[in-house]
């Protein structure tokens, strides 16, 4: 029985007493070469047993292999409270942050899709002249020594290149230095570089005089009669045999070398027949040099590849067409352009009105219904009209008057590069092209599309062999790509304007393609922004990465996921200090039988969240018209005010766009509040506007940029503690105001780490170290503002309870529990008052900023609420607790509108906006709007499918 036992801990991986966080020296295994599924209300210690224990421990073995430079650092990297892991292998974490904010970093560089296109342009691209249009070759010592060979045998070759005065040098000095070099002979031909040399010794021309020798080669002061070469080798066409090879192949590269990348073969045959073949080595056709391609070229964070225009950013300040046309709902007759406005600028519209008749041009349509050509027309002009980039150009010829530089700066914003097209390369770069195409094309290809468009590549033979490996790893990474639900994602999309999910996706999908085998993977919530009909191809991923031998643990709440896991382990049985213990370990079906799990009792339907019995009714609206932003199709769509309304669809069928890029952007700037990016075109934004005074976008960016940020101090509790501290007899006796218990302001904060908590190393390779402060020892205050005590606590013991133990704590003050109760409310029971908000997920920092408006109560303001996926790491009985939330915003009088997936909430909306059917250019469509249980009839749905 013993001997079982031992086989199967070596089977798993075993965690022996963890006590990381709220951990209460928790044992598990974990097994290997499975897929299993760590899951439990939000708190329960899902992350603290996966992240901060399995992973960190994994870390630190990791470094522990690392030099002894790298090792004094991380040495003081705390090892997790756990008394032993056994059996553990690497580990590879895949968190859920919204990541890099630089907009030099796209779909292509992440997934390092972009890195093998690079290296396949490199390798296997052909350069097209854009002059004629034919491809650019250089030859080299093969080629010539593979025309040698093809000549008659018994042929004479001469092989020559120019002979060049340099500055300064007389011809005698000229031939003096051949000599040196150890050339003996030139050849004399006719001009134009005619066939037919005649050879000369040059020891025998240096006997002569000067004069003679510029007679006898035709050079003079003032012109060259006739061309001179260097007579580098001759030959005898023959089969040749390996010395005449090597000896053939030397002296084409020193011809090469001497004659700066040209040289001429003179072939005589032997009836006497002479003909002059010229090489060239220099990479050129029709009078342009171009640049040789090299992974670097290719690369618009290298100075040698990136647009010299916008330096590879992809857009420039240049005449912004929404700020020249800014409502696209009037026609040209009508004052569509806006700077054709007034007595005299007006005559450039009168003037392309007359003239617009002799060209069919619609001057009564709306320019949003202009088709291309017309709308091109508008812009361009032709001979005899002018458009509006002939008027911007002579408002910049009168730029010395300040009326037309403050005209112009009117109508300047963040345009397309003219120049790359925001391709972010030079155009040496787009020259080169694989199967007729140029890199900057495909990165415009969504991934399916990209994907379809390799499968079909052809390549000649010897290319295909070069570039063999290369296509097996971008093809790989583009399947996974598309299994993940990214196939409408482009390459050359942003990385900044990615949700939380889809960047998790993106380095699921690197790691992927790396192939690891034997590895621990964590992932964090990988179908956060899934669709259900997405969440499926995710699965079959996860099997995939198992299948190749890995562990696979997965924070997961999501039911598909669970079915198909192999094993589950159940946190709980709830959040913080009542939480922190393995509830339930086992397969999906022992789960549900377990009575002590919460989980369970939801999977099994003991349980459940049950939508409202009737929906509420609505007679105000804001209506959407027209919208065609990115994938969108012309669709109008209608808002109900003071209800909650859900917008659904699967990934990339254009939620996203329709909503945060379209309605909030026009909605902020009627309300004049608009600041940074563009509206998404859309006819117009129609409805009770009026009746809206604020809007709120509550998304998943971080609730601060500094670390000293915290969900106490955000919620505006902090201010009552402080007061509360400094009201305590110690601080009176010492002086202390509320500013003594900040970590913002100096005073009371540690001197050593500025109320930070903690020191950063910056390591040259590795992510940098952050340390415990040595000074405080990670409290962040001074010793003797920690000696003043409330109820037996500091304030740094106050800092670091829970919500739902500070609500305990703070009964006797009311203020204070009534400031932080709406944290409790939105699922964050478990979280510290003085947690980092830096160390919060996307999901937790949106459910603070939901609290914070809580918080406020009766707002005399009627605000549009938007949440952008907030059931982002939420157990099914904190979902519960959010559509609480949400109830009781809307009864303050509030609106809600969430864009969401997960099917709970779609069923406890009041009204149901789905767009699709499909992602990307088979998206953008309504496909359904009205109450959530009609979208069940709709045959296209397939959020209706799973509503079943």
């Amino acid at each position: 029985m013993a001997k079982t036992k031992t086989v199967q801990q070596t089977d798993e991986i075993l965690i022996k007493g963890a006590r990381v966080h709220n951990l209460k020296n928790v044992t598990v295994g974990f097994p290997r070469k499975k897929l299993i599924v760590v899951t439990g209300v939000s708190g329960s210690g899902k992350s603290s047993l996966t992240i901060d224990t399995l992973y960190a421990e994994g870390q630190r073995r990791y470094a522990e292999s690392l030099s002894a430079y790298a090792r004094q650092f991380l040495n003081r990297m705390n090892k997790p409270d756990v008394d032993y892991i056994k059996n553990l292998c690497p580990a590879i974490a895949i968190e859920q942050k919204v990541i890099t904010r630089t907009p030099r970093s796209t779909v292509g560089t992440m997934t390092e899709i972009y890195d093998y296109l690079r290296l396949l342009f490199a390798r296997v691209g052909t350069t097209i002249s854009p002059v004629s249009g034919k491809e650019v070759k250089k030859d080299d010592v093969a080629d010539v020594i593979h025309v040698i060979e093809k000549l008659p045998e018994g042929t004479r070759v001469f092989i020559l290149v120019h002979f060049k005065l340099h500055a300064n040098r007389n011809v005698r000095e000229e031939l003096n230095i051949l000599l040196q070099k150890g050339f003996t002979r030139v050849a004399v031909g006719g001009t134009n570089d005619k066939a037919g040399v005649e050879i000369l010794d040059i020891e025998e021309l240096l006997e002569q005089d000067d004069a003679a020798i510029g007679k006898t080669l035709g050079i003079t002061k003032t012109k060259a009669s006739k061309t001179v070469y260097i007579l580098i080798d001759r030959i005898v066409s023959r089969a040749l045999d390996e010395d005449d090879l090597h000896r053939l192949g030397d002296s084409i590269g020193t011809a090469f070398f001497e004659g700066e990348g040209e040289l001429f073969l003179e072939t005589v045959t032997a009836e006497g027949k002479t003909k002059l073949l010229g090489f060239n080595n220099r990479f050129e056709l029709d009078g342009i040099v171009f640049e040789e391609p090299q992974p670097n070229l290719f690369s618009f964070n290298n100075p040698l590849g990136a647009c010299p225009t916008c330096e590879g950013f992809s857009l420039v300040l240049g005449i912004d067409a929404d700020l020249v046309l800014p409502d696209k709902r009037l026609s040209v007759f009508e004052g569509a352009v806006a700077p054709w406005k007034g007595e005299k600028l007006g005559k450039w519209k009168d003037r392309f009105i007359k003239a617009a008749a002799r060209y069919d041009f619609p001057i009564h349509k709306p320019v949003a219904d202009l088709t291309k050509e017309q709308y091109q027309l508008l812009w361009q002009g032709n001979g005899s009209v002018y458009g509006i980039n002939d008027f911007f150009k002579e408002v910049e010829q009168n730029l010395y008057k300040v009326q037309y530089r403050v005209l112009l700066s009117r109508y300047r914003g963040r345009t397309t590069c003219p120049d790359c097209n925001g391709y972010r390369l030079r155009k040496e770069a787009l020259y080169v092209k694989v199967g007729g195409h140029n890199i900057g094309e495909l990165c415009a290809m969504a991934a399916k599309d990209l994907k379809e468009w390799f499968q079909k590549l052809q390549l000649p033979e010897h290319k295909a062999a070069i570039a063999k490996r290369i296509l097996i790893e971008i093809n790989n990474r583009l399947d996974t790509l598309v299994k993940v639900g990214l196939g409408y994602l482009t390459m050359s999309r942003v990385a900044n304007t990615l949700s939380g999910g889809e960047s998790q996706r993106i380095q699921l999908t690197r790691s992927l393609g790396s192939n690891l085998t034997n590895s621990l993977y964590i992932l964090d919530e990988p179908s956060i922004g899934l669709h259900s009909r997405d969440t499926d191809n995710l699965i079959k991923v996860l099997k995939e990465l198992r299948d190749l031998n890995n562990t696979v643990v997965v924070v997961e709440h999501d039911e598909m996921v669970m079915k198909h896991a192999d094993h589950i382990i159940d946190m709980g049985p709830l959040a913080s200090h009542l939480g922190g213990e393995v509830v339930a370990a086992g397969a999906y079906k022992d789960l549900i039988k377990d009575k002590n799990s919460l989980t369970g009792k939801y999977l099994s339907g003991q349980f459940s969240i049950e939508p409202p019995k009737t929906v509420r009714k609505w007679n105000r609206f804001i209506k959407v018209e027209g919208a065609r932003h990115n994938n969108l199709r012309d669709i109008t769509v209608t808002f109900p005010l003071n209800v909650f309304t859900v917008v659904s669809g699967v990934s990339g069928s254009g939620k996203t766009t329709l909503v945060k890029q379209i309605l909030y952007p026009a909605l902020q700037k009627i309300k004049g509040e608009f600041s940074g990016d563009k509206v998404g075109f859309h006819k117009a934004i129609t409805g009770d506007v009026e009746s809206i005074q604020q809007i709120e976008m509550v998304d998943q960016n971080p609730i601060g940029k500094s670390s000293r940020s915290n969900p106490v101090t955000y919620i505006k509790a902090y201010d009552e503690i402080r007061d509360l501290f400094a009201k305590q007899p110690l601080s009176k006796m010492r002086g202390f105001q509320p500013k003594h218990f900040s970590f913002n302001v100096d005073g009371g904060r540690c001197d050593t780490c500025k109320g930070e908590g903690e020191q950063v190393v910056e390591m040259q390779f590795l992510a940098d170290v952050h340390l415990v402060c040595e000074s405080c020892g990670g409290k962040r205050f001074k010793e003797e503002v920690l000696e003043v005590k409330y109820h037996e606590k500091s304030i740094h013991d106050v800092l670091e309870l829970s919500v739902d133990e500070a609500i305990e704590f703070f009964k006797g003050e009311k203020k204070i529990a009534e400031a932080i109760q709406p944290l409790s409310d939105v699922g964050l029971g478990y979280v510290k008052l003085g947690q980092s908000s830096d160390t919060l997920s996307g999901g937790e920092a949106q459910r603070v900023k939901l609290a914070s408006f809580l918080g406020k109560g009766k707002n005399s303001n009627k605000v549009l609420f938007i949440f952008d996926e907030p059931t982002t790491g939420l157990h099914f009985h904190d979902i519960k607790k959010l559509l609480a939330s949400f109830n009781a915003l809307i009864e303050q009088g509030h609106s809600v509108l969430v864009i969401e997936h997960n099917i709970d909430v779609i069923k406890s909306a009041d009204w149901l906006i789905e767009l699709g059917p499909e992602a990307g250019d088979g998206g953008g469509e309504l496909v359904y709007e009205g109450i959530p249980a009609g979208i069940k009839k709709v045959k296209a749905s397939y959020t209706g499918k799973y509503l079943e």
